[in-house]
């Protein structure tokens, strides 16, 4: 089983609707988010014999940035940062806010041993190594023959 990802597991057509709405170039240059595009971050999902590896776009954020939780075989990725800039003139003060988060979920397989995830964040790529329990390890694949 692979690991499932789910940001709105009622309203699954929210997710596309959301996304046709703010990833639009018509949004690039709007007054708030200091000219930023709202984006997701893109991830990778890697399957190998002994482990699943999840790879998580996230340039320009910190380890401190992030939150990784499990919760009833879910796994829930998220971050959060907030920049302030501030500055000072003669007859007026600027200052320009920068706010960004995002949220991720993936359903985690009965294979993977919660216990032993492990995570580093190198290069604007959160990286995750979700190791599967011993016994589905040596679980080999075979074909099922229909009778």
């Amino acid at each position: 089983m692979a690991l499932l990802h789910r940001n709105f597991p009622a309203l699954p057509e929210t997710d596309a609707l959301l996304a046709d709405l703010f990833d639009d170039e018509r949004w690039t240059n709007f007054p708030f988010g200091n000219g930023r595009r709202f984006s997701m971050p893109a991830v990778n999902v890697l399957e190998h014999a002994d482990r699943f590896e999840v790879e998580v776009a996230a340039p320009g954020l910190r380890k401190k940035d992030f939150r990784l939780q499990i919760d009833g075989g879910v796994l829930t990725i998220s971050a959060e940062t907030k920049e302030e800039h501030s500055q000072e003139a003669k007859t007026y003060t600027r200052r320009e806010f920068n706010y960004r988060s995002f949220r991720r979920t993936f359903t985690l397989p009965d294979s993977v041993d919660a216990e032993q995830i492990r995570a580093r964040y190198d290069g604007g790529i959160l990286h995750l190594s979700l190791p599967k329990q011993e016994k589905a390890r040596h679980l080999s694949s075979r074909e099922i023959k229909i009778n």
